[in-house]
C-alpha cells in the first residue's frame, strides 16, 4: 500500500484541513509531516468551527489513528490548549493521536528568539508568525534541539542546557524578556504530551504500509513557502513539498502514491514577500471580504490576487501532483471577469517558467475569462456547474496538465463536489 500525500500548491491557507477531513473516511492513518503551530487548518461541519494547529485534520473521524510525525515541531503549551479545546467538544484524543519521539519541541526561548531575530531585521522583516518555528528548526539542523523523546530521558538537563544557550544569544540582541511568565504553561504542556503514546513513528508508519493500511500524509503551509523551492527568503523553515513527506515521516519515495495538490480559485498570501498577482484595490478587498481571508491562527488579513499559473505549474512539477483540488470557487461567484496569470514579464521579457528570484519587478501577464455570476454554494453535483465555470475548469486543467478531481463551493464539509467518480 502507498502513502498518499495532500499538500498546498500556493502560499498556504488553501483549505487543506477541510479536504483532509473529507478524504479521511478512505484512510486508516492520517499523519502530519512538517510545520508547527504557525499553520492553522480550519474545519467546519455540523454548524461548528474547529481550528487545528498541530493535530492532524483526521482527528474528528472516530475510527482513525492520527500521527504527529518527526518532521513537525511541537509547542507543548499550544498543543495543550488545542487538546483542551477539542476534548471539551467531546473528541477523545488519547485514543486517536500518537506523537513521534523524533518531533522537536519548541521551547519557550524559541519564541523569544523568533521575536529578537525579527526585530533586528528592521525593514527586512520576513513576516514570521512569532511562534518560534524558525529557531526550533535552526536548533534541529545545528544539532542543538530538544525532542519529544527527550521527555523520557534526562529531560531536565537537556532543557536547561538548551535554555542557557538561548539566554546567551538573547543577551547579544539586548532583548528584554520574562521567561518565568512563559514556563508554567509550557511545562503543563509537557505533562499533557505525556498522556499520549510516544512512538517511533517511522517504524509505526512503515508497519502500517506493510499491513496494507491506507495512509494519508497531510502537509502544512504551501509549496511556495518551501525552504528550498519557495520565494526565498520569504519562506518557512521546513520542506512543504511532497519530498518533505518522506523525510518528515520516514517513508521511502517508492512508497508515495497519489499526490493531491490543493489550490484556491484565486491566490492569497500572508505576511511579507513577493506576490506578482496581488490586487491592492477594490477587487482584492472584495476577495478578502467574501473569502473571509484572515489567518486562522494569527488573524492577520491575507493579501489577495488572481490565480498565478506560472507558480502553480511550478508547484505541480516539483510535487508530482496527480490530482488537483480547487478550493473557494464560490468566492469568485460575483465577478464579471476572471483573470489568470499565464506568464511573467521581467525587464520587458516575457517568461513562463518560475524564476530564481521572484522580485518586485515581476509583472503578471493575464488572460481573461468570463465570470459565472451564479451562487455556487448550494450546488451538490458538477452537473449544476454553470457553463462559464466549466470553461474556467477546462482552462486550468489544460494549462496545468492535471485533472481537477474535487471542487469546493463553501466552507462546510458538505459543500464539496467530487468529479470523475471512479
Amino acid at each position: 500500500m502507498k502513502v498518499d500525500v495532500l499538500l498546498g500548491l500556493q502560499w498556504g491557507d488553501e483549505g487543506k484541513g477541510k479536504v483532509v477531513d473529507v478524504l479521511t473516511p478512505g484512510y486508516d492513518l492520517i499523519t502530519r509531516f512538517q510545520g508547527g503551530p504557525n499553520a492553522g487548518h480550519t474545519l467546519e461541519f455540523e454548524g461548528k468551527k474547529f481550528i487545528l494547529r498541530s493535530i492532524p485534520s483526521g482527528i474528528f473521524q472516530g475510527d482513525k489513528i492520527n500521527v504527529i510525525g518527526n518532521g513537525v515541531v511541537l509547542d507543548p503549551a499550544l498543543f495543550k490548549a488545542e487538546v483542551d479545546a477539542l476534548e471539551l467538544s467531546g473528541h477523545p484524543l488519547t485514543e486517536r493521536l500518537k506523537i513521534s519521539k523524533k518531533a522537536h519541541l519548541i521551547l519557550p526561548t524559541h519564541r523569544l528568539l523568533d521575536a529578537a531575530y525579527e526585530s533586528s531585521k528592521g525593514s527586512g522583516k520576513i513576516g514570521t508568525t512569532g511562534k518560534g518555528i524558525g529557531p526550533t528548526y535552526t536548533d534541529k539542523i545545528s544539532r542543538n534541539g530538544v525532542r519529544v523523546g527527550d521527555i523520557l530521558h534526562n529531560f531536565d538537563e537537556k532543557y536547561k542546557t538548551a535554555i542557557d544557550r538561548h539566554k546567551e544569544i538573547l543577551k547579544q540582541y539586548q532583548f528584554e524578556y520574562n521567561l518565568t511568565e512563559l514556563e508554567p504553561a509550557w511545562f503543563e504542556g509537557i505533562e499533557c504530551i505525556k498522556r499520549f503514546e510516544l512512538i517511533d513513528s517511522e517504524h509505526y508508519i512503515n508497519n502500517a504500509i506493510q499491513s496494507e493500511k491506507k495512509v494519508l500524509a497531510e502537509g502544512a503551509q504551501g509549496t511556495m513557502l518551501d525552504i528550498d523551492f519557495g520565494s526565498y527568503p520569504f519562506v518557512t523553515s521546513s520542506n512543504t513539498i511532497c519530498a518533505g513527506a518522506c523525510t518528515g515521516l520516514g517513508v521511502a519515495p517508492r512508497n508515495i502514491g497519489e499526490v493531491y495538490g490543493i489550490f484556491k480559485a484565486y491566490c492569497t498570501r500572508v505576511g511579507s514577500g513577493p506576490f506578482p498577482t496581488e490586487l491592492s484595490d477594490e477587487t482584492g478587498d472584495e476577495m478578502r471580504k467574501t473569502g473571509v481571508e484572515f489567518g486562522s491562527v494569527t488573524g492577520r488579513p491575507r493579501r489577495c490576487g488572481w490565480i498565478d499559473l506560472v507558480a502553480l505549474k511550478y508547484a505541480v512539477m516539483i510535487n508530482g501532483v496527480s490530482q488537483l483540488i480547487m478550493m473557494k470557487s464560490d468566492v469568485l461567484d460575483g465577478f464579471d471577469t476572471i483573470k489568470a496569470c499565464v506568464a511573467y514579464k521581467i525587464d520587458g521579457i516575457e517568461i513562463e517558467k518560475f524564476p530564481y528570484d521572484l522580485n518586485d519587478g515581476v509583472e503578471p501577464v493575464y488572460v481573461e475569462l468570463p465570470g459565472w455570476k451564479t451562487n455556487m454554494t448550494t450546488m451538490h453535483t458538477e452537473d449544476e456547474f454553470p457553463e462559464e465555470f466549466n470553461t474556467y475548469l477546462s482552462f486550468l486543467e489544460e494549462e496545468l496538465g492535471v485533472p481537477v478531481k474535487i471542487v469546493s463551493v463553501g466552507p462546510d464539509r458538505e459543500q464539496t463536489i467530487v468529479r470523475y467518480e471512479e
